[in-house]
């Protein structure tokens, strides 16, 4: 598996600070598994935070002085290119077709074959992780060749893709392929024919649909 699309930088300095929402935490360190590019660039922003830190002691709780520590990571996250790949933490995912990602198992447990999919629209299935926080953190089973609604994001929606595939505008997103998209971004998710996509999505905020059908029923699918 050789991802294409991968975690925007900002996520990867959150993620190694701790500071993501959990939800959303979940996603990328399922990403993780698969990319090896994006484990690299984590090292690199873990290693980076820490000669910061140690240089700028003793820690200040100062909200600019931590802005300012976030960009100066950024800044060398963006001048160092990262390795071409680095060593699988263990054996390679998804090398069993029935077993969820890791970072899953908690909230969708081990096997796709034990998943008890919810109807939610015509042509898509969900499961949606019970006692998460503020966010929603789901699975989702959107059958070939099916449109979702044209939407953007009230915040960050972080999906990963773990079967199946979807195109849109930015490009053609297949299994470990991740999508970081913000509130600036509008889309329209086209599963390609052949084979249900499979995806799990993290939101910290609900999504924005133009469409007032959409947003007829957004209270009932509750993104």
């Amino acid at each position: 598996m050789n991802p294409h699309h991968h975690l925007d930088p900002s996520t990867v300095v959150s993620y190694a600070a701790g500071a993501l929402a959990v939800e959303v935490a979940i996603v990328a360190a399922t990403h993780l598994e698969t990319c090896a590019h994006c484990r690299a660039r984590v090292d690199e922003a873990e290693r980076f935070g820490g000669q910061l830190v140690e240089q700028q002691q003793p820690v200040v709780a100062d909200p600019a002085r931590q802005a300012s520590l976030r960009a100066s990571i950024l800044d060398r996250l963006d001048e160092a290119p990262a390795p071409a790949s680095a060593p699988l933490p263990r054996g390679a995912p998804y090398e069993d077709d029935d077993r969820l990602p890791a970072p899953l198992h908690p909230y969708f447990g081990a096997s796709y074959r034990a998943l008890k999919w919810r109807w939610m629209a015509p042509g898509v299935h969900c499961i949606r992780a019970p006692n998460t926080k503020a966010g929603t953190l789901l699975l989702l089973k959107i059958g070939p060749g099916r449109s979702m609604p044209v939407h953007s994001h009230g915040g960050t929606e972080l999906t990963q893709i773990l079967r199946g595939a979807y195109h849109d505008a930015l490009g053609h997103f297949a299994p470990g392929d991740v999508a970081d998209l913000d509130s600036d971004v509008e889309h329209q998710p086209v599963t390609v024919p052949g084979t249900a996509c499979i995806c799990v999505s993290a939101l910290d905020a609900p999504l924005r649909f133009p469409g007032w059908f959409a947003r007829k029923l957004q209270p009932l699918f509750k993104l």
